[in-house]
């Protein structure tokens, strides 16, 4: 059987495939994510409506929300972003290097994903307080990390690194060997080699890998709450802020708050997401 010819500029909504079930899988995967994203997020959004533009507005523009919002997305990103330039790195050392021990290094990557949060925050709150292993080192030097902004840094950049190993490594995997020893042959020094043949390819995977860092960085909570100290326009979390405002049964108010994160969270995640189209088109996939 041969396909169609489709006149010039009409518009084709699928291709033909030699596997069916294309309307039976679309109907599952749009069901499936309207009950368990766009129902949930729909409730949420209605819900903080209630309060009107105004309402919302004035919980926004709110000191104490302004300054959790800057603390919750400052660090978020910052965390994120020291995750993909060291995410990168343990990725290429797992990938590109053989050594003892490299089983067990690379086990340990995914300790954050399955360690419960509420443990990380208890074990990095005693690790770097002032009489902590790594905080009575610090102290002296004028260095606080427990119950500061910094020690939020620390437990986002702890269970965001997973995220960009395991989304680096399949493509580090992947990419031919052959065009770097290409690209040395031609006469490419090292860090040629590096920033113009090793790195456009991996940067779409290294874009994906920062994005779902700052996601799970942004809602995070448990590991958050016991190395941060929680105190107001220093320490304090969005996230903490919302559950402040269940426990008080202020639920209209909750839910603004928890409004206003996912539109920033949607912008940015949608600018990232921007980003990482460009650099495929750019420098293509591997």
């Amino acid at each position: 059987m041969t396909a169609t010819a489709l006149p010039a500029g009409a518009f084709q909504l699928r291709k033909p495939s030699a596997l069916p079930g294309f309307g039976l899988t679309l109907g599952f995967t749009l069901t499936y994510l309207s009950l368990i994203v766009l129902i949930p997020l729909g409730v949420l959004i209605w819900r903080a409506s209630g309060l009107g533009f105004e309402g919302i507005w004035h919980v926004a523009s709110s000191p104490r929300v302004l300054a959790a919002l800057q603390t919750s997305f400052v660090i978020s990103f910052a965390a994120a972003a020291l995750n993909a330039g060291f995410g990168l790195i343990v990725a290429w050392v797992l990938t590109r290097y053989s050594f003892p021990g490299r089983a067990v290094l690379d086990a340990i990557v995914d300790l954050p994903f399955a360690l419960p949060t509420a443990v990380a925050g208890i074990a990095l709150a005693a690790l770097y307080a002032p009489n902590g292993w790594v905080g009575a080192w610090l102290d002296p030097l004028g260095i606080k990390v427990a119950y500061t902004p910094l020690g939020i840094f620390v437990a986002l950049v702890f269970i965001g690194l997973p995220f960009v190993v395991r989304t680096v490594q399949p493509v580090l995997a992947d990419l031919d060997r052959e065009i770097e020893e290409a690209s040395a042959t031609l006469g490419a020094n090292r860090r040629q080699t590096i920033l113009r043949v090793i790195l456009p390819p991996l940067l779409p995977s290294v874009l994906t890998g920062f994005a779902l860092a700052f996601a799970r960085a942004v809602g995070e909570y448990g590991s958050v709450i016991f190395i941060a100290g929680n105190m107001p326009f220093r320490s304090e979390i969005a996230p903490l802020l919302i559950v402040v405002q269940l426990e008080e049964f202020n639920y209209a108010g909750a839910t603004a708050i928890a409004t206003i994160m996912l539109a920033i969270s949607f912008v940015a995640l949608l600018a990232i997401n921007l980003l990482q189209s460009f650099s495929r088109r750019r420098f293509g996939h591997v």
